[in-house]
């Protein structure tokens, strides 16, 4: 699909070209357009077949038109306990640059010898092409209009449930997903005199979410994403935290940080693994500095590789403290909020110039309201929308074998407002929620979901309804005012112990 490119040829050629080097993916062996499906299976196929000793193919599920959608695992035979790393482009089917440098990526491993000794200590899986039929369309959405970096708790698309699923099959330490970025916002055309544009290469998405333990937010910042802007340095190329555009009261402010848990930078972090969204400067381009956008997002990729293969004792030392972390449940956080300097290209002056902002900041976020940190959730059989999503999520989940009664907390809806127009096909939910101490009758069959495994950081976000991106604010659970949602909160010691009595581990 043909795109209006907003970038005049003279900033690209002064800001933004192209660097020397040569590419053989198959964007690259034509002049127009992206690598498309069937080029892509035969690329992978060609490599495969040179190198069956390390690269294999599988396929994880179909597009909602059918297409196969393939995972590719880069492994040596005979390495024990490598460290795994998930990699993932093409999520958003109108951000090819990020496809195109796992595909750079793959060669690079596989044939270039200066590469060949990450393979020594790590295990890869990579999905190059997430969302094939909004990538042939050339659309960021799947085909059915709905976003796939949207859906990570609601589940409406079959490709994020088959995303899911193998991420957690293959249980990453580490987790890259790679997008573009459009550089030529609305509310850029206001600001300068003539508008402004985005001069960052790249920039980093990564959470800020209190839920995700604090060890894990700075190990992410500070070693990872750190040695990957060195890298980024060293080549001339300019990053930045992550920001987008809002209006509030009328100002322009940018909004930096991850921190939902319905995209994959917080999704992924949220079961204690080094997780980081790319973002290349690239939608609404076209071709224009594509290798650039592809060599960017390959220098990040391999920057997290190699940080991966030298800091693996530490990497597994901090995983396995977050995984002991038993901090109070966040239910509410607000963002920090102050004024900033961005660099900025001035349309009028063609010039990188410094440009005062406020900030609303999701990387230095304050806790508003807390809850103590549950020892189990409990789920009654036939809430089979809630069981699964967790299951999918990978959640752990251990059935009761006998009736039981005990006291549990239960949610009571004491606010209620629902959204009057749909976002990504549903009406959200707006609730407050009080606590009750109940004696709660539990049948054989119900079921319990146990806070200290490895993931349980992601129920925290699903099932406190108060959460803004949870099963409450997405109808997975309908409520109204006055309600009693349909599961509660194990916090008495008493309970938990007759509860783990009479649950079945296998």
């Amino acid at each position: 699909m043909a795109q209006l490119n907003p970038q005049p040829k003279k900033i690209t050629e002064e800001f933004f070209p192209d660097p020397e080097l040569q590419i053989n993916t198959p964007a690259f062996q034509k002049k127009k357009g992206f690598t498309d499906y069937e080029e892509m299976m035969t690329y992978l196929n060609d490599l495969q077949n040179k190198h069956a000793d390390l690269m294999s193919i599988s396929f994880i599920g179909e597009s909602q038109k059918g297409k196969k959608i393939p995972m590719v695992k880069l492994a040596k035979q005979g390495v024990k306990d490598p460290v795994r790393v998930w990699l993932m482009g093409g999520l958003h089917g109108n951000e090819p640059g990020g496809t195109e440098s796992l595909f750079f990526l793959i060669e690079n491993l596989l044939e270039d010898e200066t590469h060949a000794h990450l393979l020594d200590r790590l295990s890869l899986a990579i999905v190059p092409m997430a969302n094939i039929d909004g990538y042939e369309r050339h659309m960021r959405d799947a085909v059915n209009g709905l976003d796939l970096n949207r859906d990570q708790t609601k589940f409406s698309n079959p490709e994020s449930i088959a995303l899911k699923e193998a991420f957690n099959a293959f249980n990453p330490e580490v987790a890259l997903d790679l997008h573009e970025y459009n550089a030529f916002r609305k509310h850029y055309s206001k600001l300068g005199t003539f508008g402004i544009t985005t001069p960052y290469d790249a920039m980093f998405l990564y959470t800020g979410n209190l839920n995700v333990p604090e060890n894990m937010r700075k190990f992410t910042d500070e070693v990872f994403v750190e040695k990957a802007r060195r890298s980024l340095n060293q080549h001339y190329l300019r990053h930045h935290p992550y920001f987008s555009t809002t209006e509030h009261l009328g100002e322009i402010q940018l909004r930096q940080g991850a921190t939902s848990p319905r995209s994959s930078a917080t999704s992924f972090a949220l079961t204690n693994c080094v997780s980081t969204l790319v973002e290349v400067r690239g939608v609404k381009l076209g071709r224009s500095s594509f290798k650039r956008r592809v060599y960017s997002a390959y220098l990040v990729s391999r920057s997290f590789l190699q940080t991966a293969y030298e800091e693996e004792e530490q990497l597994r030392a901090q995983i396995a403290r977050a995984n002991l972390n038993r901090d109070e449940a966040v239910i509410e956080s607000k963002r920090a909020v102050y004024e900033d300097t961005i660099d900025v290209l001035d349309l009028d002056s063609r010039e990188i110039i410094p440009f005062a902002i406020k900030v609303r900041d999701g990387l230095q976020l304050t806790a508003t309201k807390k809850r103590v940190r549950p020892f189990a959730y409990v789920i009654p059989q036939g809430e089979e929308a809630i069981l699964k999503r967790l299951r999918i999520l990978g959640l752990e989940l251990h059935e009761l074998n006998a009736t039981l009664s005990v006291d549990l907390d239960a949610y009571e809806v004491t606010e209620y407002q629902q959204d009057a127009e749909k976002f990504e096909d549903i009406k959200i939910q707006n609730v407050k929620c009080e606590m009750r101490n109940v004696k709660a009758t539990l049948a054989s069959g119900d079921f319990i979901l146990l806070m200290d495994q490895q993931r349980a950081n992601l129920a925290i976000e699903l099932l406190e309804p108060e959460a803004k991106n949870g099963f409450v604010a997405y109808e997975v659970v309908p409520t109204e005012m006055g309600a009693s949602l349909p599961y509660y909160r194990c916090t008495q010691t008493d309970a938990f112990e007759s509860i783990k009595k009479m649950i079945n581990h296998d």
